[in-house]
C-alpha cells in the first residue's frame, strides 16, 4: 500500500507582534490573567488591510516550493485549510495556485475550524495513497484577526495570524502517515461559532451593528470537552498502533490552550520535553498551529520518529494522526 509522506514544511508569520501588555491597553485584562489561563504571551497580526489569508498561504507555499526545489506546475493538488477565506468563493486554494504560478492545478478549501489542517492532511494523504497523485500541497492558514472582536477580552487574547504548509509525496519506505482517526459532533456547534455571515443569518446592517460577525465562544464548555476529546483521541491513536509513551518521539498538539496541551501529554504519559509548544509566541493560529509546530521543530526531527498530531475545534471537530517522520 502506498503511504503519504511529508517531504517538506514551511511557514509564514506576520511581522507585527501583539503582546499581552498591549492588550492591557485595549481591554480589561492583564498579562498575568492571560498567561495563567492560556499560556499565551504574544501573537502575530497581519495588519495590512490589503492582505489576507491567501497572501500568507502563498508566502508559505512559495517557501515550500523553494525548499523542495520544485516548480509550482509540478503540483497535482493544493488544499488550503482555513476558516478565514479571502472570499466565500472562489476557494483560497484557487487564489494561491494562481499566485504561485501553478497554472490550472486543481484545489479546494477544507473548513473544520481548528481541526481544519488535520482534516486537510488526511484528505491529501488519501489522494497520494490512491496512486493517482504524486505531489499534494496542504496549507493551513488563518487571518483570525479579521473575525476577532477586540472589545471581547475572552476571545481577543487567544488568537493570532499565520500560515504553515507541507508537501505530501509517496513514501519510498515504511515512513509516512500511518494512521488517523477523525470525529465531529454538531451538538456543540453553538459553543464556538460565528453567528452571522452564512445563509441562516446573512450580512445586514443589523448583524454588523450587533457584532455578530466575530467569534463567539462559551469558553468553559469548550475547555471542558476539548480537554477530554484531545486526550482521548491521542491515547486512542497510541493504543490502535501499540505505541507506548517511550515510542512517541513528539506530541504535536493544537495550540489552543496550554492547560489542554498539558492534560493531553499527561494522559499519554509524554514528558514535557517531547511536546511541541509555541503557543506562548503565536497564540491560537487555528488552521496554522500544527504545520507551524512541524516547521519550528523540523531540525530536531529524525527519520523514523513517531509523531502524534492531535487537535480539537469548533463544530465540534477533533482527531489525531500518527506519522512516522520521513526525513
Amino acid at each position: 500500500m502506498i503511504k503519504a509522506a511529508i517531504t517538506a514544511v514551511s511557514a509564514y508569520l506576520p511581522e507585527y507582534v501583539l503582546t499581552n501588555k498591549e492588550l492591557e491597553t485595549m481591554v480589561d485584562t492583564t498579562d498575568e490573567w492571560i498567561t495563567s489561563r492560556s499560556g499565551i504571551k504574544e501573537r502575530r497580526i497581519l495588519r495590512d488591510k490589503d492582505k489576507a489569508t491567501a497572501f500568507m498561504a502563498t508566502e508559505a507555499a512559495k517557501s515550500l516550493l523553494k525548499k523542495r526545489n520544485i516548480a509550482a506546475t509540478e503540483l497535482d493538488l493544493i488544499i488550503v485549510a482555513t476558516v478565514t477565506p479571502d472570499y466565500q468563493y472562489p476557494a483560497t486554494a484557487n487564489i494561491v495556485g494562481d499566485a504561485i504560478g501553478a497554472g490550472d492545478v486543481w484545489g479546494f478549501d477544507v473548513q473544520a475550524a481548528c481541526s481544519s489542517f488535520i482534516y486537510a492532511l488526511e484528505t491529501g494523504a488519501r489522494y497520494i495513497e490512491s496512486g493517482r497523485y504524486k505531489k499534494v500541497m496542504v496549507i493551513g492558514a488563518d487571518k483570525m484577526s479579521s473575525i476577532i472582536d477586540y472589545t471581547d477580552r475572552n476571545t481577543c487574547v487567544l488568537f493570532g495570524d499565520g500560515a504553515g504548509a507541507v508537501l505530501l509525496e509517496p513514501s519510498t519506505d515504511e515512513t509516512g502517515i500511518i494512521d488517523c482517526k477523525m470525529y465531529s459532533d454538531g451538538s456543540g456547534r453553538k459553543s464556538l461559532f460565528q453567528k452571522a455571515g452564512g445563509s441562516l443569518h446573512p450580512s445586514t446592517a443589523e448583524t454588523v451593528a450587533n457584532r455578530e460577525h466575530f467569534v463567539t465562544m462559551d469558553g468553559q464548555s469548550v475547555f471542558k470537552i476539548a480537554v477530554i476529546k484531545m486526550a482521548d483521541v491521542a491515547e486512542e491513536m497510541m493504543q490502535r498502533n501499540k505505541l507506548s509513551s517511550e515510542d512517541v518521539a513528539w506530541l504535536v498538539p493544537h495550540q489552543a490552550n496550554k492547560r489542554i496541551i498539558d492534560a493531553t501529554a499527561h494522559r499519554m504519559g509524554i514528558s514535557t520535553d517531547k511536546v511541541m509548544l509555541n503557543i506562548q509566541r503565536y497564540g491560537n493560529t487555528t488552521s496554522a498551529t500544527l504545520p507551524l509546530c512541524l516547521y519550528e521543530w523540523e531540525s530536531q526531527l529524525k527519520k523514523g520518529d513517531n509523531l502524534i498530531l492531535t487537535t480539537f475545534g469548533a463544530g465540534f471537530t477533533w482527531g489525531a494522526i500518527y506519522i512516522k517522520w520521513s526525513y
